[in-house]
């Protein structure tokens, strides 16, 4: 049946739910780690610092190729890279589950890192291509916040209460079902999408118009730009304050990793919990991480809307967010002892903090440009120091010294993040000529 070019086709949002789903099984396997830590530590005799470095080691190849592979899909496209992504940390994840020692489950590890490397640069990439800047930042906070927030909570619910813990389903059996979803949604993925809208099939020139919003130029992409090139063009005032970005993304993961690595492990050591309550418990905060996430992308676009000031109104949504996260957890210590009530203090303290992330994704669109791919991978990979010192730092503080000392870390940290957001201009671009406008 032809298509009816006079009404706009509704094919992006097939595009935002393959999106959506990318971001959920990206982290339903990644927190898949977290959930088993406490039976991988009972069965090689391991301890928190040992664990610790399994996840330095996912840490270190996940920000070693963020930039190598954000260039790749700037240069080939999202079709092909995400496509080859998706298909390396689903088979990576199969590898946990076969690994029989600790050397092969470091492999695994580090391959699931290479995987999943530069999956939100691609991210950043489809949203600038297949949806207009009024409702860009609300469709990150969904994809990027809300659906892999849901799959943590996912992984800790479904896998960890039900599966693991009602249907006693043995570990590595769910590992290797998950993993064949994985390799699942590559095939529909290389299918399905198209690196832009004008070169889609099922989408009329009508819906194209409609995504090329206020940008009066068809969505189809520039001559790419050098990496080399793109930082020799970089002023003094726009490096500065790609730093500033960069200081609150390292001190953002660090925070964040206590949540993505180290709550079900918290609960089996303090208070001896089982998958069935552990699962329930730490899916609390991940939940609360998945409704601020969506409720941030719909600040900053309103905020915006109302005041004008894009830099300001990031400011407000992004040091907010953090600071009310970092007073939270403070004061969520008061319930240390109660795991059920601290664990609902952590939804809140996940609430704020997520809140604020997508405001991260919306500063790396505005300034970006056409290098936006580049720029996310560049932060997401700085942004791998923090994750890289909180998986040992955190390791050996639970260890040595106390898990008190683990969350006010945490704590710290969000606040420091905090103060960062006002030092923060997403109005300056990366490159003079470049600005969230020359391209869809």
């Amino acid at each position: 049946m032809p298509i009816d070019d006079r009404r706009p086709t509704h094919f992006r949002w097939n595009v935002f739910v393959m999106a959506c789903g990318t971001s959920w099984l990206l982290y339903l396997h990644r927190y898949i780690f977290g959930l088993i830590k406490p039976v991988l530590k009972e069965e090689w005799d391991l301890g928190n610092d040992d664990l610790g470095l399994l996840d330095g080691a996912f840490q270190l190849t996940y920000t070693m190729f963020q930039i190598p592979l954000g260039v790749a899909t700037n240069a080939f496209g999202v079709h092909l890279m995400l496509t080859c992504m998706l298909v390396v940390w689903a088979v990576s994840l199969g590898l946990h589950a076969w690994a029989p020692t600790i050397k092969h489950m470091w492999a695994a590890r580090t391959t699931m890192g290479l995987g999943q490397s530069a999956v939100f640069a691609a991210q950043s990439q489809i949203t600038r291509a297949w949806f207009p800047p009024s409702v860009r930042t609300t469709v990150q906070g969904w994809v990027g916040v809300f659906f892999a927030r849901f799959g943590g909570l996912s992984a800790n619910l479904l896998l960890g209460s039900v599966l693991l813990g009602v249907f006693e389903l043995p570990w590595r059996t769910v590992v290797y079902v998950m993993a064949g979803v994985g390799l699942g949604h590559a095939i529909l993925f290389a299918l399905f999408f198209r690196n832009s809208p004008r070169n889609h099939s099922r989408v009329n020139d009508a819906e194209a118009a409609l995504i090329e919003e206020n940008v009066g130029k068809p969505s189809m992409p520039k001559p790419r730009m050098r990496i080399g090139e793109m930082f020799r063009r970089m002023s003094p005032r726009s490096i500065g304050n790609v730093l500033m970005l960069n200081l609150q993304t390292i001190f953002s993961a660090l925070a964040d990793n206590v949540f993505s690595a180290w709550i079900p492990l918290w609960l089996s050591d303090i208070h001896n919990l089982e998958f069935k309550k552990m699962g329930f418990y730490a899916s609390l905060p991940l939940l609360g991480g998945a409704l601020g996430g969506a409720l941030g992308g719909w600040l900053n676009d309103k905020m915006i809307a109302q005041t004008g000031s894009l830099r300001w109104s990031r400011t407000v949504v992004g040091a907010t967010g953090k600071g009310i996260a970092g007073v939270l957890l403070l004061t969520s210590l008061l319930w240390y002892d109660e795991p059920q009530s601290f664990c609902v203090m952590l939804f809140f303290v996940k609430f704020f903090s997520d809140w604020s992330l997508v405001t991260t994704w919306g500063c790396v669109t505005d300034i970006g440009g056409r290098t936006s791919a580049t720029v996310f991978a560049y932060n997401n990979s700085v942004a791998g120091i923090g994750s890289i010192v909180g998986s040992a730092l955190y390791g050996y503080e639970s260890e040595y010294i106390s898990w008190v000392l683990v969350f006010v870390t945490a704590a710290a940290a969000y606040l420091v993040c905090a103060l960062t957001w006002f030092l923060i201009n997403c109005e300056i671009p990366v490159i003079a000529t470049e600005s969230n406008q020359d391209e869809p």
